[in-house]
């Protein structure tokens, strides 16, 4: 029950830096909103941007679960990184957000079980990007 709580209490953090991340850049203040993205990898998920934008694929799962991510954090992380990713724009930064999205669902279906619709939409669009 108390790591629960602990967990609950995290994601709701995590939540509102999310939101603060979207607020900037609706207004248009990209640099503080890399910013914090990089402070909130770096402090909330123990991810250096280097860690998550350099390496192969199958690196970054095995850093994933060498983390130990809770599923709840896991797809909040998901969530920061969907964010990040346009689909409308073909660029090497995307197609690596891609694939580290791809990743964390699957860690996400294999290590912890977990399924949900909007993942399974995202899981779509992303495939949908790299085959186009």
């Amino acid at each position: 029950m108390y790591r629960r709580d602990l967990i609950t209490a995290e994601i709701q953090k995590l939540a509102q830096v999310l939101a603060r991340i979207m607020g900037l850049k609706l207004e248009g203040k990209l640099a503080e909103s890399d910013e914090l993205m990089s402070s909130a990898l770096e402090n909330e998920f123990g991810l250096s941007t280097a860690a998550v934008n350099t390496g192969t694929k199958d690196e970054f799962e095995q850093l994933l679960l060498q983390k130990d991510f809770p599923a709840e954090k896991l797809d909040m992380l998901s969530q920061f990184l969907f964010f990040q990713f346009d689909q409308h724009t073909p660029s090497a930064a995307n197609h690596m957000l891609a694939d580290r999205l791809l990743s964390i669902y699957h860690v996400l279906e294999v290590t912890h079980h977990v399924i949900n619709m909007v993942n399974l939409d995202r899981q779509k669009v992303i495939s949908n990007y790299l085959n186009a």
